[in-house]
């Protein structure tokens, strides 16, 4: 079965929708997209902290401690941040707590990000296209990682500074 092409809404520099692009150009051209980002915590607080499979179009093989994604054409982030943990983690039936929005450029890529907390104690799922190790992490051990192991860049520099105000 053909996969269907993935459209993607690209923002403006207000960070209002401003077109659609398919994925693969969106990548080739590094244009102004949305991105989802969460936070999964648990009732203990830990942090899921994962790794990303080496067949990721962007940063691949890199750690993360945020599920997400881009924001497809029409979609709105609230319910793209819901999808998103749902595909990766298997995380659904939880409250998505906004955390604000940020940008982020650089030469991979370039976006608005729309960025949540939740929080749950059930079974991770992995998407296996997508994850290849994970596990909970305490915030402390979270931040030092953050120095010691190649993580994406987009989530350490927009949530960085939330995390140690975790602490």
């Amino acid at each position: 079965m053909a996969r269907m092409t993935e459209m993607v809404a690209l923002y403006d520099d207000d960070g209002r929708p401003d077109g659609v692009a398919d994925r693969a150009r969106v990548r080739a051209e590094n244009l102004r997209h949305a991105a989802t980002g969460i936070v999964v915590r648990n009732s203990a607080g830990e942090v899921y902290v994962h790794r990303r499979t080496t067949t990721k179009d962007v940063f691949a093989g890199l750690y993360d401690f945020c599920a997400g994604g881009v924001v497809q054409a029409g979609e709105d982030p609230a319910a793209s941040a819901a999808r998103e943990a749902a595909e990766e983690l298997g995380v659904t039936g939880v409250e998505l707590r906004p955390l604000g929005e940020a940008d982020y450029a650089d030469e991979h890529v370039r976006y608005r990000a729309f960025l949540f907390e939740c929080t749950y104690d059930g079974p991770i799922r992995w998407q296996p296209d997508e994850v290849e190790w994970g596990g909970w992490v305490p915030v402390p051990r979270l931040l030092e990682m953050l120095d010691e192991l190649p993580f994406v860049p987009d989530s350490a520099s927009i949530l960085r500074g939330w995390l140690e105000s975790l602490r």
